[in-house]
């Protein structure tokens, strides 16, 4: 027999008193949280069986959804062999779908603290903070990162055989909670971020704002940029040139979805990356959209609170000039010698051009994401040799480049060849 409990006694004393009638039923319901025909019932059998009555019948007994010795050692086994770095929800998750076994969140967390594969973590210092409510609609506010991070295990080297540092950039809704992009890149710098929303517009439109924090690549931080508002970087003047709203954060918290999301991804990513055999960020983007994000949205987003896509559609200017707003923009000047001095190469400006050039006219220099380069003067973009060497000074040079060659001779019925009287 079951050895009785401190609150099994308890109700026991109530129940003596009771029917020695030294409180009535209602008083002893009251005592114990039961109802009156609860406490007849008990009273009753207390008579026939003793302090049997207050004991569970199941006391000492194996549960009736005790799961089979035989299933849990087998599902331990495929899981020290496959997942016993992953969190336990994540590891029921892979075995319901890749295995057919069907362990509960909690049954698994048991399963795995006893075999020393997940250890319960603390609860954190909890830091007050105001909460900041989610956007109303789909497209209001797009939270935006990039995350280092050994994403692939070291199974992506260089042909030395070290790994390769890789940067996922992502972007959350705000509304919904889904991943409305995701891309593998080198690093977090103009052109990796340019390339990322350059496939984001093309896919969704953009977005009527963007909160991300106070990288160089989105934001000028020195102290000279808060006496002159003009100082941009290169994504704030695309984001501008395309009308989107860019929202700096203060601190990791305040764009804390996002930061959560690649918590999240840290984890769970890195590991479904490993399951599917994908070793590099060619196959990882191609995953990511086909596989990951998909699932990852069905999974974790939630309805907007207001129906509808605020997105905007990029317009036909927008396409055409997508090239030049998702492009590095430099300043240079014109030489005598009607040369260009970049990145340690120098360009020859040819003689006809579609608009008028002097020497010392300042040049806008655009390098597009496919790594070519463009010369743009008032709209239009300049003709231009690429030299092998910096060139020698030449006894004689052009005093303009316009439309036309300098030696432009008019023809015979031109206007300037025919005779004119003075007409008295």
């Amino acid at each position: 027999m079951s050895t009785i409990n401190q609150r099994e006694q308890a109700k026991l004393d109530v129940i003596g008193k009771a029917l020695s009638r030294q409180i009535t039923n209602g008083q002893a319901s009251r005592m114990l949280g039961m109802s009156v025909r609860q406490i007849q019932r008990l009273k009753k059998d207390v008579r026939e069986q003793g302090e049997k009555a207050v004991i569970h019948k199941l006391k000492g007994k194996t549960s009736n959804h005790h799961i089979n010795q035989y299933i849990k050692k087998e599902v331990l086994m495929v899981v020290k062999e496959y997942y016993h770095d992953f969190k336990p929800g994540f590891a029921t998750e892979k075995l319901t779908e890749r295995h057919g076994a069907r362990i509960s969140d909690e049954t698994m967390r048991l399963w795995m603290t006893e075999e020393g594969l997940w250890k319960p973590h603390k609860q954190k210092k909890i830091t007050f903070r105001s909460w900041r409510p989610r956007k109303e609609s789909f497209g209001e506010l797009e939270q935006f990162d990039g995350s280092y991070h050994d994403w692939f295990e070291g199974r992506y080297q260089d042909g030395n055989g070290d790994p390769i540092e890789t940067c996922l950039l992502a972007a959350i809704d705000d509304a919904t909670g889904s991943i409305t992009h995701a891309l593998f890149t080198k690093n977090e710098g103009v052109a990796a971020v340019f390339q990322f929303w350059l496939s984001y517009i093309r896919r969704h439109g953009k977005p009527l704002a963007i909160y991300l924090d106070k990288f160089s690549t989105y934001k000028i931080n020195h102290k000279t940029a808060l006496d002159n508002k003009g100082l941009m970087t290169q994504f704030e003047r695309a984001t501008k040139d395309l009308g989107i709203l860019l929202i700096s954060a203060h601190s990791p918290q305040a764009k804390g979805r996002v930061e959560r999301l690649f918590l999240t991804l840290q984890d769970r990513l890195v590991k479904e990356l490993r399951l599917g055999y994908v070793n590099s960020p060619k196959e990882a983007n191609l995953f990511l959209e086909k596989t990951f994000i998909p699932q990852f949205n069905q999974r974790f987003s939630v309805l907007p609170k207001r129906q509808g896509d605020l997105h905007h559609p990029c317009a036909e200017i927008d396409f055409k000039n997508v090239n030049r707003i998702f492009s590095i923009q430099s300043q240079r000047k014109v030489h005598n010698d009607f040369t260009i001095h970049f990145k340690n190469k120098w360009y020859q400006l040819s003689e006809i051009q579609p608009a008028t050039i002097r020497p010392k006219e300042t040049i806008l220099i655009e390098e597009w994401l496919n790594d070519s380069i463009h010369f743009s003067f008032k709209g239009y973009y300049l003709n231009y040799l690429l030299l092998p060497e910096r060139p020698r000074k030449a006894k004689k040079t052009p005093a303009i480049l316009t439309t036309h060659k300098l030696n432009w001779k008019p023809p015979e019925d031109h206007p300037w060849r025919k005779s004119y009287k003075v007409i008295s």
